[in-house]
């Protein structure tokens, strides 16, 4: 059972074990615990990626314009992304917002944090 591993309360400490606020808690822990885990393909991100900044593109911050080249995901729960840009000072934290709303919608990563990491292509 997943619970056992992220709560440290014993199962007996709870009244009614079929009661339906608790069974709803844990399937929503569940699921956050599931999203957690998620593993995205590279070329999947980057295609979701491509259509966010479609979307909305990126603006002038800091004398420059940011510039994407590719991301990957680097580790799982939290999911983090690293972002290969032009120069990471142009990342506005705005856009490193919506970034994440994107991604959050898109792969469904709901009930977890999700971090992005900016760095200079070599």
């Amino acid at each position: 059972m997943i619970i056992a591993h992220i709560c440290p309360l014993h199962s007996s400490n709870f009244r009614s074990q079929t009661h339906p606020r608790h069974l709803q808690s844990e399937t929503l822990i569940t699921s956050f615990f599931e999203n957690s885990h998620k593993r995205v393909q590279t070329s999947v991100l980057n295609d979701v990626l491509v259509d966010a900044q479609a979307v909305n593109p990126t603006t002038t911050f800091n004398g420059g314009r940011l510039k994407i080249f590719y991301a990957n995901q680097v580790s799982v729960c939290p999911p983090t992304f690293i972002l290969f840009v032009n120069d990471p000072q142009y990342l506005h934290f705005s856009y490193k917002r919506y970034l994440e709303n994107r991604l959050r919608d898109s792969f469904g990563f709901e009930g977890t944090p999700i971090h992005i990491i900016c760095r200079k292509r070599d």
